[in-house]
């Protein structure tokens, strides 16, 4: 608990500045006395920490300090590495002057154990070069002009990146359209290009979802031959999936009845049997003879 309030404290006076002590005591919800206490261990450890007193005086770092070993346990040291390693983004990290200078300075060797590569099969230098633009777009507030597919045009849009989020297998970028003057979620497969421009823009949160988006779904019964497993659960969670004697699977899931829903379940083929509602086994067939229709010889 100690070590952790240290690197704390050093980590806020870097951040600062300079803080007094009944300023750090209400910050870490402990004594004055404690504080000063932690200065000394601080100093005893090698910080150039030190205090001034008088009306501007207080608690200060020496000019030039960086922060190194000194202050963090192992534990904190190991959790450093590892979570750098759980940040491989663009770049292979393991790779990068950072994680080599501060597995130097800490004197461990951290197994990557976590990896992750936004691209898809055999599309990997495009897409980690949007990643890598829209990650500096998002880090530096640069507005980004993007040409993007939606589901009825393709159309240039300028836009103010703020996250970008992974959800349902798919990455999506959350952003302002400066066009449509509100927020919207694009999903990064569809951004065809994408350029960054030399306008900032002041940093905002994407606001949470009102009310009204929280709606209730109804309940999609479906049932598919076991040799549709790798799939199933690849779509829906272990919770809603019941295997019978036989080996086919019945799924009970609560699924947004809209065209994508539509489309999802024509992705099966032959390999779905809609058990309920009874109206979307309706459209469905619908949908399927209109294929044929469109595309028979």
């Amino acid at each position: 608990m100690q070590e952790s309030r240290l690197f704390k404290i050093v980590y806020y006076l870097l951040d600062k500045g300079q803080a007094k002590a009944p300023e750090l005591a209400k910050k870490f919800e402990v004594s004055v006395r404690t504080i000063y206490r932690d200065i000394d261990v601080l100093s005893g450890a090698g910080i150039p920490i030190y205090t001034e007193t008088g009306r501007n005086g207080g608690i200060r770092l020496m000019n030039g300090f960086v922060l190194n070993k000194a202050v963090l346990s192992k534990e904190e040291q190991q959790e450093i590495l590892m979570s750098l390693q759980s940040i491989n983004t663009i770049q292979n990290i393991e790779e990068s002057q950072t994680l080599q200078k501060l597995s130097a300075i800490f004197n461990l060797n951290s197994e990557n154990w976590f990896e992750v590569d936004f691209s898809r099969w055999g599309n990997k230098e495009a897409d980690n070069k949007k990643f890598e633009l829209l990650k500096m777009a998002i880090i530096h507030h640069k507005s980004i002009k993007i040409r993007y597919a939606s589901s009825y045009e393709i159309s240039q849009r300028i836009v103010q990146p703020c996250k970008l989020v992974y959800k349902a297998m798919a990455w999506y970028l959350k952003a302002f359209c400066t066009e449509k003057k509100d927020w919207r979620i694009f999903k990064l497969n569809r951004i065809l290009d994408l350029k960054i421009l030399d306008e900032s823009f002041p940093y905002r949160k994407f606001p949470k979802p009102i009310d009204s988006y929280d709606v209730e779904y109804k309940k999609i019964i479906l049932r598919f031959p076991k040799e549709m497993s790798y799939r199933v659960y690849d779509e829906f969670d272990v919770t809603q999936i019941k295997r019978q004697k036989n080996g086919d699977l019945i799924v009970s899931a609560k699924i947004p009845e809209n065209t994508w829903i539509i489309g999802f379940l024509l992705s099966f083929g032959t390999q779905v049997e809609i058990l309920s509602p009874i109206y979307l086994k309706e459209v469905i067939a619908e949908q399927a003879k209109l294929i044929y229709e469109k595309n028979k010889s």
